[in-house]
């Protein structure tokens, strides 16, 4: 049942990939002009001479000649064919050369900053549901205001100037500069995670203190209802209790949001790379949108997008599994 339920939303997710690359395609076109266009006002104003015959044979040697439909179906079939996402005009370099280079430690930091915020908030929502009104329900009340309130780009300016201002050690890059082309090593280790520490803490604090309000107040809602009364009152432990019934029930929502928590972290993580200053995608994708290094840009949206659909179908395929009031496509077994 399970194998079949997984291979139908697969199919399903067919279309639906297809129509947001299509989507994206036509976001990345709807500003006026293109790259090309770009670079001949930079050049102007530069003071430059623009070179016609290199203008000519940069739009046919890109597609910018072609239609709008004939560039996405060259674009997306080398994608799916060759995996060959196209050639970044900023950077003449192939884009996958790029994603290769940057995304690996741009989903690594993420996923890293995911698994710090469900290890955090769990715990924490599921203590401050069970002491409602406490001491320390107030208090994680209160950060949790703060980490929603203050945003990720302000919360690295702010730790940073205060790190520097203490220590003397400005922890931007994900290396100091003794180590910065030095071959990997244990010390090089070691000099990296204090600053993946940083970037870690400054991504996941806004999650976590969503996450925290959230799992909270459905862990609040888990223990006013009946069957928790009934277990009570037949002498079943409050820990027993607890984890078998009300927090399985509580996190589900939580599981539900894989597919949009994932996507929003990398989101965030670009941000707070740029300020950082960390070797991912975060500044060359936003370089890539100021100068419309289209096939770049609709990369990386498309990346995070599937991202989105994956994590989306993981979410659903675990609430199958933890939760046994879930049947497939309505029918009991």
């Amino acid at each position: 049942m399970l194998g079949n339920y997984i291979l139908k939303r697969c199919l399903q997710l067919i279309p639906l990939l297809i129509a947001i690359s299509i989507v994206i395609f036509v976001i990345i076109q709807l500003p006026p002009g293109d790259y090309l266009t770009t670079y001949i006002i930079q050049q102007e104003a530069s003071g430059l001479e623009v070179n016609q015959s290199n203008i000519v044979l940069l739009t046919k040697q890109y597609g910018l000649d072609k239609p709008v439909y004939m560039q996405y179906f060259y674009w997306i079939r080398n994608i799916i064919t060759k995996g060959d996402f196209g050639r970044s005009f900023q950077w003449s370099v192939p884009v996958s050369q790029l994603l290769s280079e940057r995304l690996p430690a741009t989903i690594g930091i993420s996923l890293l900053s995911l698994i710090v915020t469900w290890g955090i908030a769990i715990p924490i929502g599921i203590y401050s549901a069970t002491h409602q009104y406490s001491v320390f329900d107030y208090v994680f009340q209160f950060i949790g205001f703060i980490g929603l309130a203050v945003p990720g780009f302000l919360l690295a300016i702010i730790s940073v100037y205060f790190l520097f201002t203490l220590t003397g050690v400005s922890l931007t890059g994900l290396h100091s500069a003794a180590f910065l082309n030095a071959p990997w090593s244990w010390a090089k280790v070691v000099d990296m995670l204090p600053r993946l520490g940083l970037v870690v803490f400054i991504i996941g604090l806004s999650q976590t203190a969503g996450m925290i309000r959230q799992m909270r107040a459905m862990l609040l809602d888990e223990l006013q209802k009946q069957y928790v009364i009934t277990a009570r009152a037949k002498g079943l432990k409050e820990k027993k209790l607890l984890w078998k019934y009300p927090i399985r029930m509580a996190v589900n929502p939580m599981i539900s949001t894989i597919g949009w928590t994932l996507p929003g972290l990398i989101s965030g993580e670009m941000i707070v790379s740029i300020i950082l200053s960390m070797p991912t995608m975060g500044p060359i994708v936003r370089r890539a949108m100021i100068t419309q290094d289209m096939y770049l840009a609709g990369s990386f949206l498309l990346i995070v997008s599937c991202l989105t659909v994956i994590g989306t179908l993981i979410s659903d395929i675990l609430l199958a599994i933890v939760d046994p009031r879930i049947r497939f496509g309505g029918v009991a077994e």
